[in-house]
Order: C-alpha cells, then structure tokens, then sequence
C-alpha cells in the first residue's frame, strides 16, 4: 500500500503531467468518483520515503517511453537527461546521481585513480615484511656478543637478500624490534584514522587526502634513507599516521563518487586491488633484494599519485551534506559531463539536516549520544578489530611460515582474489544479503585457523597448515572486504566518515597486537592460529546483532535511522 491514495500528490506540481503513462496510473490509482475532492492530503513524508517514492514514480514514466521500458535506473537516468525531468525540478541527491549517471565513464576514471592507489597502499602496510625479513645465519661463537663489532665478526648471514635485521643486527635479544616497528607503524594507523576522518568532515575529502598522501610520499622516502633503526621505526609510525588516514579518506571518496548501487562495487574492488598490491611488492622484493632500493623503489609510485589527485573533483556528498548546494551541483555537473551526457540543469533539493542552520556540525559525540548508533558502533568497533587483527595476524605470519619466502607472501596477497567474486556474488542475493554472508565467512575463518592445529607441520603445502592457513586469510580477507561496504552502509550521510573513523580505529589495535601474535609459537606452533580462530568465531556470531542494508535505502540524517517510517520504508524495500 502506498501512503499517497491519490496522483493529484505529486502530479499537480509536474510540468510534465501530460506526458504520464499508464504506469504511473498503477503506481497512483485515481480517487474514485464518489470520493470528495476535499479529501485531505496523506500527511508528508520522511526525506527517504520521499526518495523513493519520486525514484519508483521516474522509473515508471520510463517504462512509458520508448527505450525506457523495465530499464529502471538505467531508463530514468536517459530520460533525465533528455531534459523532461530535471529542468524545473528539485532533486534529491540520489535521484540527482540517476540523472548524471551512477557509475559513467567519467565516474569509473575517478575511481580507478582511488583503486589503483590501493597498490602503493599495500606496498607501505606491507613493507616490513621484506624489509624486515630473517635470513637464515649462523654463528661461529658462542656466548653472548653484545657488541655490533662482535656481531658483525662472528654472525654470518645468508646473501640472498637483505633487510634492517642484516644491516643493524636484529636477532636473538635484539629481535623484538622488527614486531616493534611493525607496531609503531599500526599505532599511527590508530591515530591517523582519529584525526583524518573528523578533519575531512570539517575541510572536505579532497584536501586532507591530498595532504596525506604528500606526506605519506615524505616520509616514504625517510624511511628508505634513514641512518640508523630509531630514524626507520619514528618513519614508520608518522607513514603509519598519513598512510592509515589517506587510504581512509580515499576509500569514502571512491564511495561517494558513485551512486549508491555501485558501492558493493567500489568496495570489492579497492579491497581486490589491496590484495594485489600484497602481490606486486613480493614481486618488487623478488627483483629488488637490497631493502633501501626495495622501499624507495615500493615508494616511488606515491608521486604519480600525488600529481594524477590534483584533477579530482570534492565528493558531492560531502558538499550536499554541507548544504553547499550550488558546489555540489557543479560537481554532478562535471560528472555526468564526464559521462557523455548533455549539459543537465541540476537543482538539489536540501535534506533536512542542512536546513537547520544553527545545527552544530555531527562528529564522533554524535555517535556515542544517539542509543541507535551507539550500539550499533561498538558492535562494529569489534568486528573491525577482529578482522584487522586476524587479517594482518596471518599477512604478518607469511614470512614465518615454510617455503619460499616471497611466494609465501604473493599467494596470502592472491589468496584474496577469489574473495572478490564471492562478495559481489553472495552479498547481492536476498537470502544473503550483507550480514548472513558477513557471519559465515567470519565462522570459516574462525574454523580453518583452528583446525591447523590437527595438521602436521611437516606436511607439505596441501596437506600442512599453510593451505589451512591460506583459506582463514581467503576468508577474513572476504568478511574485512563486505566490512567496508557494510558499515558504509549503516551510518547516514553526515556521519559516515566519522563512523569509518571511529571503526578503523579500533581496527588498528589488532594491527598493533597481530606482529606479536606469531611468537606465541614458542608454546606451541599452533597456539597462534588458535587465537586467530576464537577471534573470528566469537566476531561471526556478533554479526547476526546487526541490521541488514541490502536494497535499504541510504540514511541522509539521525532522524532517518530512528523513525518509524523509515523502518517501515526498509522493509517494504526488501520486499
């Protein structure tokens, strides 16, 4: 039942309401002709039921019109653009991205900009496990050399490739200071994913991305040049810090770019590029065996970046949530001209939230006031941590385990492709959806790692732990890659950067715990796996506390997550 009994609602104030079909008369029924014409109006609804009310009402006048029929938003977009629906007409900020299109020509060179950026990405996460890899030496004394002369005299490495651990002598009592390094560089993830994502609230996406990734670049090349281990791990945290904020704000512009139907998309995608990149630095480390060379070389791409982000637009989104208006529209302007579309007269209709001016601006309080996202935010603070945790746990534990050093690290990088069919397959179904298909690749995960423990580590490649372990990162890999989609997904518009924010943060406490977690081995080998498993068994059923948001419609404000309406909005969307 729609809650708008008669057309005269929305077609009374159409230009074009001599052109309707007649599947806007099904999609309205006339009154009938004993009804009073003094009948009221049903009462105005919530800014989202409003949506998609106009949304349905555009497909249905394009299945009216020749090459517009069953196309949905494909046909409402051709027919806004041959100028019968825009001009004249306010528009939602959705409907406005129908109009210049979801995901264009113009739209997908953005994106492949922000997703290709995810190699150099991972190329920095990445970086110490190479460059601070353990070649096998041995001793020609015994005793303790405290020393770096004794060290150097009597500790005679292997020469097939070089890393921190050759040149400063980092073994035995000095060992701990690689995981160390690690640490530091998942400690300024922590505080780069504090700052980055208020602050691109606050200025906008485009500078303060901008901004971190020149001094991601910066400090890149400290890190390669520095003298001694000290200047190396204070370079790591202050990359850890850029690094963890620009690929935060970088990933929210790929998001907003597009229209809402492609984020599944865009996510899979930055993920799926993420996992090649783990592949391309083993690669780079198989051809560069000298560490300096390795992280200037795994560094320099970051300029090309650099150069190629000037050209990007502001994300609309953000702009909209402002109430910029006028920017925002000639942002989609710029975008759906991108798109091959014809000059379009856009005019944005402003949400509830940028009509009340003296609104202060919506942060991380905001999330910690409101009962609805409060909860909703700590369950997510879990699952970030969790799969952040597991994810680099078994990332770091490559260099650890048997085999072939750098194609140990390529195939926990590769392993993570086929994650990307999966998602897109399994989270767009209804008897799936995001949460169910979140849940269970976390319980696999969970049981792959535990079950390492049965296998003998003798075994080889298919019937030893590593192939076990390979499946857990294949499937943590998946559940962190809907995790991004998903917690888009569950905060409005004014506050997703905050909430990604909040969520990250947490994520980089599992990233400064999981360098530790291999030299539990010392127990027993598969006492790390164990912890591994716990962790994402215990985050697999913490997933189900959680709403779904397949085919729900985007939440511009607050008001929207806690009404009734919209509530009701949600279901009747799933159906």
């Amino acid at each position: 039942m729609w809650p708008y009994p008669r057309a005269s609602c929305w077609t009374n104030h159409l230009s074009w309401q001599p052109f309707l079909p007649a599947a806007v008369a099904r999609l309205f029924p006339p009154p009938d002709a004993d009804a009073p014409h003094s009948a009221p109006l049903a009462p105005r609804l919530p800014g989202l039921a409003r949506f998609t009310v106009r949304k349905r009402l555009l497909q249905a006048v394009c299945e009216g019109f020749p090459g517009g029929a069953g196309r949905g938003d494909r046909g409402a977009a051709r027919l806004c653009s041959g100028r019968a629906l825009v001009r004249g007409m306010e528009l939602e900020l959705e409907e406005a991205f129908v109009a210049a299109g979801p995901f264009g020509a113009g739209q997908r060179r953005l994106t492949a900009l922000l997703v290709l950026l995810q190699v150099y990405v991972a190329c920095q996460s990445m970086l110490i496990v190479l460059v601070g890899a353990v070649p096998e030496y041995h001793r020609d004394q015994e005793g303790i050399l405290v020393s770096r002369t004794e060290l150097a005299k009597h500790i005679h490495f292997a020469r097939n490739f070089t890393s921190i651990v050759t040149e400063w002598y980092l073994i035995e009592q000095e060992a701990y200071k690689v995981s160390l390094a690690s640490s530091l560089f998942f400690a300024g993830l922590l505080i780069g994913n504090i700052t980055f994502g208020p602050l691109s609230d606050k200025l906008g996406r485009k500078p303060v991305y901008i901004s971190g990734l020149f001094f991601d670049v910066v400090f890149g090349y400290v890190t390669a040049l520095a003298p001694n281990y000290d200047v190396f791990a204070v370079s790591r945290f202050f990359v850890g810090i850029v690094n963890g904020g620009m690929a935060l704000v970088s990933f929210v512009l790929t998001q907003e770019y597009v229209g809402k139907s492609f984020w599944s998309f865009t996510g899979s995608l930055t993920n799926l590029t993420f996992a090649v990149g783990i592949a391309v630095y083993a690669w780079l480390g198989y051809c560069v065996r000298e560490w300096r060379y390795l992280a200037f070389v795994a560094n320099t791409p970051g300029v090309f970046f650099l150069l190629l982000s000037f050209m990007l637009p502001e994300s609309p989104r953000w702009l909209y949530s402002q109430g910029k208006m006028a920017e925002a529209e000639d942002v989609l302007q710029y975008i759906a001209l991108g798109n091959g579309k014809e000059r379009l007269n856009l005019k944005l209709k402003p949400n509830a939230v940028t009509l009340r001016k003296g609104e202060s601006t919506a942060g991380i309080q905001t999330l910690v006031r409101h009962p609805v996202l409060r909860w909703r935010t700590l369950i997510l603070m879990y699952l970030w941590y969790v799969c952040s945790f597991v994810y680099y746990g078994l990332t770091l534990n490559a260099g650890e385990l048997r085999g072939n050093l750098y194609l140990n690290v390529a195939l926990s990088g590769l392993v993570e492709v086929p994650a990307f069919p999966l998602c897109m397959f399994f989270i767009e179904k209804s008897w799936s959806g995001r949460r169910k298909t979140m849940t269970c690749f976390l319980i696999f995960a969970g049981f792959a790692c535990i079950f390492t423990m049965f296998l003998p580590t003798s075994a080889g490649l298919l019937l030893g732990p590593t192939l076990l372990a390979l499946c857990g990162k294949m499937m943590v890999s998946a559940a962190f890659n809907i995790l991004y989609i998903y917690t888009s997904e569950l905060y409005p518009t004014l506050l997703r950067n905050a909430g990604l924010g909040v969520c990250s943060m947490s994520c980089r406490f599992g990233g400064i715990l999981a360098p530790f977690v291999p030299s539990m081995k010392s127990l027993s080998p598969s006492v790390p796996f164990v912890v591994f498993g716990i962790s994402g068994l215990s985050a697999g059923f913490l997933t189900l506390l959680l709403p779904e948001t397949l085919n729900k419609p985007i939440a511009e404000s607050i008001e929207d997550l806690q009404s009734h309406r919209y509530q009701v909005l949600q279901n009747e969307e799933a159906e």
